[in-house]
């Protein structure tokens, strides 16, 4: 990323007391330390003086957004540029668990320095591009010339149906395999930590150009989830044959649309992913350089700057964690000792032994 941003749009959670404080914090630092900096943030009525107000439709070009709140600020900036590039996100976490998250609020004036001195990194992730046709092949309005473009996943589902769907899917234009099942998820590796995970899915690394399609409650036990190229085409049409007349799509959550029989969607990466900023990018980590002297594999090299998927996996999922030592952080039964349980008082034995004697009970 280049130094200094001019143009800086600020996407944060509403109704969020703590969201508030950091936002007003973040808008005050960059007054005292990058005044010349342009902020922008959507057209709402409570707004500071010193922010302009941006709509997609303003043609107001944005060098960088940063997020305050949970994951789902990230997905709001995805819809927000769901037509055209994406600028580099820089994403903060106000004590939330998520994946899209690699900062703290409390060291935001660190990671607001560092993309300023041109430090920092981005991890390009990837976004599906969606447009929907009716049985003849046409295709509907509002797609736009990109198609929709979704970051987690693209879904469709029974809905309100009683009935399983009946789904044909394509890959590449080649038939793979017609499913009878509540309905089928597509997702970007970043969606396999989402609703595909929760399916049965795998989880895939962010920088694994793939894409995920899963079954939910398929009919059939030998239905796996698949991955496949990131190159690929996906068609999922729903088959003339299923008992449900209609299906519902959702896209990162929200529905979009219904297809009824013969009606499908296409589905392919899209050409404009969305840059996050790495946390890991900002460490100070040395990275050896190789030599004929340790060419070995198990040579032992200086630690380079920890990869953000493989920490998030174990501190967010608990990835393959035991009950053994809370000093590694992970997961252990609890200490009776350490648990507030009244006990009661045990009953002094009538002529029994004095305290400090043993006791056997009688036979």
């Amino acid at each position: 990323m280049r130094a200094g941003p001019e143009n800086i749009l600020i996407v944060k959670k509403e109704n969020d007391k703590r969201v508030r404080e950091a936002f007003h914090n973040i808008v005050g630092y960059m007054g005292r330390h990058h005044p010349k900096a342009t902020l922008f943030h959507e057209d709402a009525p409570d707004i500071p003086p010193e922010l302009h107000k941006w709509r997609p439709s303003s043609g107001q070009p944005i060098d960088l957004v940063i997020t305050l709140g949970g994951d789902g600020t990230v997905l709001r900036v995805s819809s927000l540029f769901s037509t055209g590039p994406v600028p580099p996100v820089l994403s903060f976490s106000m004590g939330t668990l998520g994946f899209l998250l690699p900062f703290h609020i409390g060291s935001f004036e660190t990671a607001i320095h560092h993309v300023f001195l041109g430090q920092a990194t981005v991890l390009p992730r990837m976004r599906l591009a969606c447009k929907f046709y009716d049985r003849d092949g046409l295709e509907f309005d509002g797609c736009g010339a990109g198609g929709w473009q979704v970051m987690n996943e693209v879904t469709l589902h029974r809905g309100r149906s009683p009935h399983l769907t009946t789904v044909d899917s394509y890959v590449d234009g080649q038939h793979l395999t017609e499913a009878v099942a509540d309905g089928l998820i597509l997702s970007t590796p970043t969606g396999s930590t989402a609703y595909s995970l929760s399916s049965g899915g795998p989880i895939v690394h962010e920088s694994v150009s793939a894409l995920l399609l899963t079954p939910i409650c398929p009919r059939s036990l030998s239905f796996r989830p698949l991955l496949l190229p990131g190159s690929s085409r996906i068609t999922l049409q729903l088959s003339e044959k299923s008992r449900a007349q209609s299906a519902e799509i959702f896209m990162d959550g929200k529905e979009a649309r219904f297809l009824q029989r013969e009606e499908f969607v296409s589905i392919a990466a899209s050409r404009f992913p969305i840059p996050c900023v790495n946390r890991s990018s900002l460490g100070h980590f040395p990275v050896p350089t190789p030599t004929d002297d340790d060419s070995s594999p198990h040579h032992n090299h200086a630690p380079r700057a920890e990869d953000d998927w493989v920490r998030d996996i174990n501190t967010l999922l608990q990835f393959n964690a035991t009950f053994r030592n809370k000093d590694q952080g992970l997961l252990r039964p609890p200490d009776p000792s350490e648990m507030d349980i009244p006990t009661a008082p045990k009953p002094k034995p009538e002529g029994g032994p004095s305290p400090g004697e043993h006791h056997r009970p009688p036979p």
